[in-house]
């Protein structure tokens, strides 16, 4: 089975990270050492070889570690994700924002290749840093696991977040789902979700979608929290699978918003039955959005088609 590599080269962090500033100084440093280096040689440096550019280590940053499963699993079975975070020190991470929920802990995000499933777990964390989650991939093929780790900070109206990926496979032949087109009314377990009005989307533009939701019934949902908010927006971008995550939260909730840069948006619920959903997307393209809520002890995950220009 040979399945196009997920790109990372366009990963979109909820806020921007500081982690990203070492490499920003050794790419710095070797290319002012490489320009002192042609300086030197311009003028009149009695070396032979030529110019002899420096050799600069490049920067340590978190990454995952003693990931498994290492090999392909079984689809449709339970299979245990376990993994830990390593610090640049080189020592596991073990210790992660409490506060503020939606923005704490981890986040474990799994998307097929395809964009036609996503699941987003709430992971345990041992004492040692060890993270453990059991999933289930429902049919063959390759899935990203996207890792989203939250830093204690000192004020808790601040965002230290960075993502690590990886893939994990499901045996079996792999049979790519196309996405659909837009379809503002989506039926899950019997729940009715229904965009309100033509989304107008743009690329590093904050927006809002209003959705209404029903029950079985046809009488409007009430909303519970869950993981710290009332609904979770998971945007994917067709074939690159870069991700951003907004929330919808109670009026006043001071720990929902999401940023791009300078811009933010945060998402909103006054009424039952009513979702506003901020969206803000960091490139155009096609993207999913996978609205994921929680009601009656289950998680309802509703996929919509999203066009950004």
């Amino acid at each position: 089975m040979n399945l196009p590599a997920p790109h990372d080269h366009h990963q979109h962090n909820m806020t921007p990270t500081r982690l990203a500033l070492p490499a920003r100084f050794v790419l710095a440093a070797a290319l002012a050492a490489l320009l002192m280096a042609f300086a030197a040689a311009g003028c009149g440096s009695s070396s032979s070889g030529g110019v002899t550019v420096p050799q600069v280590a490049p920067a340590r940053t978190y990454a995952l570690s003693g990931f498994r499963p290492s090999t392909p699993v079984a689809p449709g079975q339970t299979a245990l994700l376990s993994f830990a975070i390593t610090q640049p020190s080189g020592k596991p991470l073990t210790d992660y924002r409490k506060c503020c929920e939606p923005h704490a802990g981890v986040d474990l995000i799994i998307v097929r290749s395809d964009d036609s499933h996503l699941q987003y777990d709430d992971s345990d964390i041992a004492a040692d840093g060890r993270i453990t989650q059991p999933v289930r991939l429902p049919a063959p093929g390759r899935y990203r696991v996207i890792v989203s780790a939250f830093l204690p900070v000192t004020n808790p109206q601040t965002q230290n977040n960075f993502q690590l990926f990886t893939t994990v496979t499901a045996r079996g032949t792999y049979k790519p789902q196309p996405i659909p087109s837009f379809n503002p009314t989506q039926v899950v377990d019997g729940y009715r979700f229904e965009v309100q009005g033509t989304p107008h989307l743009h690329a590093i533009q904050a927006s809002f979608l209003t959705v209404h939701v029903t029950d079985r019934q046809g009488h409007p949902v009430t909303f519970t929290t869950w993981r710290g908010a009332l609904a979770h927006a998971i945007f994917i971008h067709q074939g690159s699978l870069d991700y951003f995550h907004t929330h919808v939260c109670s009026p006043g909730a001071i720990y929902c918003t999401s940023a791009l840069g300078a811009t933010k948006v945060t998402g909103s619920s006054t009424a039952p039955g009513r979702l506003k959903v901020g969206v803000l997307l960091p490139e155009p393209g096609t993207w999913r959005m996978f609205l994921i809520t929680y009601q009656h002890g289950r998680v309802l995950t509703v996929p919509y088609t999203l066009h950004v220009t």
